[in-house]
């Protein structure tokens, strides 16, 4: 079994900031193979398709990013704890939806969900202006 459980969403005005952490567990998640992992984040607002935020490679040494989010998003990993995180500043009112955590095993930090196996069940960020 494999549960990845996102947290600290909430609502923020715009320009603000959150930080969204996903611990994994599970027997797919033992300490050594969660850094094995590529976690990802995604995130999908009302009407609109899931579409990629960032991901990070089981060394944290490569990270991705979406345009959209570039300069104002950092993801980052701590596998000693079985938890990505990602800090969100400047947040905007187009940021605004159900942020996801992902993982894939290997070294790819791809851009596309289907790449991914693993998925939690979201933590919903919103942001006012």
């Amino acid at each position: 079994q494999v549960l990845l459980v996102e947290s600290g969403g909430g609502l923020v005005q715009a320009g603000g900031s959150l930080r969204l952490s996903c611990a994994a567990s599970g027997r797919t998640f033992s300490i050594r193979t969660f850094s094995m992992h590529t976690m990802g984040w995604f995130r999908q607002a009302p009407g609109k398709e899931r579409e990629f935020a960032a991901a990070i490679i089981w060394s944290g040494g490569t990270t991705n990013y979406a345009d959209s989010v570039k300069g104002r998003f950092t993801i980052s990993r701590d596998n000693a704890k079985n938890t990505v995180y990602l800090q969100m500043n400047s947040l905007k009112p187009e940021d605004t939806a159900v942020y996801y955590c992902a993982a894939r095993s290997g070294s790819a930090a791809t851009m596309v969900a289907t790449g991914y196996a693993y998925w939690g069940q979201g933590t919903q960020v919103t942001v006012s202006s």
